[in-house]
């Protein structure tokens, strides 16, 4: 499974830029809510779970108080202009499932463009070259690679059924020369090594990339929930769930509600820097446990020139006998720029060398294939420090062997007080915006009936809303 969501699918990210940082917001404004407000719910974070449950339960008549711990909303959904009509996101990037993403159907109401160009037309058997100690494989070992692919995904589906479930490690052929690309592909698309991955999470995910978004699909998010009241630089400290109702405690003042939706990430609720009274049960931290945080990192390159050549575009992966490996996209989101790609253990050891040295690395990989010239037409770059990020500590929830369907009871709720939300929680679409998206849906959903299931006389619930139910309506 690809995910370019790339680190960031939930809260707030910081970049590193090696020259000029590009401009936050965007010239959108957020709506702030005093927090000392009493509301039918408190949502805690502001990426798109927690933006889709505010929306949905609005909708509905339900009151809600949204607080973000950083001064942003969109979460992982994060776009900085990499040079004057290029955008670069630092987070999720490609629209997976293409139409039946509602991000789709959200961008046209927008009226944002998305790419003509799917995912599989990009990555297609030309356009998806190996480059092996700076040669591109001939046709007879490129097909030979991509057969290894394929078996090795048909390896991990068998022993996703079986217990105990292995690792995708133990079930591949870690001897073959097409080995490397393999594992590199697994590193940045789930954020971690082979050995640490679960088969049946990979099983089941069932997204495929789609659309790019040419303007930023950070700043899509960012627009569609621009019309949400949000308090920012409010981080969660602590949680009292002890009822009746509850009381979420920020540096701005304590939070009261009835009921509270957590969408933070399992980076964020591992770290313990949100305390919870009474603790969570043991249920609940076995699957915050068994869903750690992968990371992936991009680097996004800017040139003043096509050092591409008019077949370059496409998607490359990189690896020789001297270097570590990586993904290099060109021209996915705009003219004369890439993003390369580096996940695992080797991109959260990158990370903490530096963007200097996050840097270098992608030049070095770019030049493996258009040759050294490339190094004096790069004009900025952006680094990503998703492992670091201390909004979400990761990019994503990976599943570890045999932990997969932790998805589920990490989204139920306690009490009927405390639900909870995130790419985590989705099944299937486990680590993308929309699969976040959803979840918010889901946990809306649940809330709503809960209270008109326990305080009907108290209000009745709204009919939709007719501009919402357009936006919902079938891409044209």
């Amino acid at each position: 499974m690809v995910r370019h969501r790339s680190a960031r699918l939930e809260t707030g990210h910081r970049s590193h830029a090696c020259s000029r940082p590009a401009p936050l917001g965007h010239g959108l404004i957020v709506r702030e809510r005093d927090v000392s407000d009493q509301r039918d719910v408190v949502i805690i974070g502001a990426g798109s779970s927690g933006l889709s449950a505010a929306k949905e339960l609005q909708r509905l008549g339900i009151s809600t108080t949204v607080i973000e711990g950083s001064h942003r909303i969109g979460g992982r959904a994060y776009s900085e202009e990499l040079v004057p009509g290029t955008w670069f996101d630092l987070g999720c990037a490609w629209l997976t499932d293409g139409d039946d993403n509602p991000f789709a159907r959200i961008a046209d109401s927008l009226g944002i463009l998305l790419g003509r160009s799917t995912w599989e037309a990009y990555n297609n058997t030309d356009n998806h070259r190996f480059i092996h100690n700076g040669v591109r494989l001939g046709r007879e070992e490129h097909d030979a690679c991509r057969r290894y692919y394929d078996e090795s995904y048909e390896a991990v589906a068998v022993a996703a059924g079986t217990d105990p479930e292995p690792s995708m490690s133990d079930v591949i052929d870690l001897e073959s020369p097409y080995a490397p690309p393999f594992l590199e592909s697994v590193a940045t698309g789930w954020g971690v090594d082979v050995d640490g991955v679960s088969c049946a999470d990979n099983t089941t995910s069932t997204g495929e990339l789609g659309y790019p978004v040419p303007h930023g699909y950070g700043n899509l998010v960012a627009a569609w929930g621009a019309d949400v009241e949000v308090t920012l630089n409010a981080r969660a400290e602590r949680i009292d769930w002890s009822g009746p109702g509850v009381a979420v405690e920020t540096p701005k003042g304590t939070v009261k509600a009835d009921l509270v939706l957590v969408t933070v990430s399992t980076g964020m609720m591992a770290s313990g820097e949100i305390a919870f009274d009474p603790l969570l049960p043991d249920w609940k931290l076995e699957a915050i446990q068994g869903l750690p945080m992968g990371t992936e990192n991009k680097m996004g390159l800017a040139f003043d020139t096509d050092v591409f050549g008019p077949e370059g575009r496409g998607h490359h992966t990189v690896w020789s006998d001297n270097a570590d490996s990586a993904k290099v996209d060109v021209n996915g989101m705009g003219f004369n720029s890439v993003s390369v790609f580096t996940g695992g253990r080797h991109g959260i050891w990158l990370e903490k060398q530096g963007p200097q040295a996050c840097h270098d690395f992608a030049v070095d990989r770019v030049a493996e294939i258009f040759g050294n010239d490339i190094r004096k037409h790069v004009v900025r770059s952006i680094t990503t420090a998703w492992s670091s990020e201390p909004w979400t500590y990761g990019s994503w929830a990976c599943a570890l062997p045999g932990q997969a369907h932790q998805r589920e009871p990490l989204g139920q709720a306690l009490d009927d007080r405390m639900f909870f939300a995130g790419e985590a929680t989705s099944i299937g679409s486990q680590g993308t915006c929309d699969g976040a998206y959803k979840s918010g849906i889901r946990a809306a959903e649940e809330i709503a009936a809960h209270i008109k299931g326990t305080a009907r006389d108290r209000r009745p619930l709204r009919t939709p809303d007719p501009c919402f139910s357009r936006l919902h309506a079938p891409r044209r």
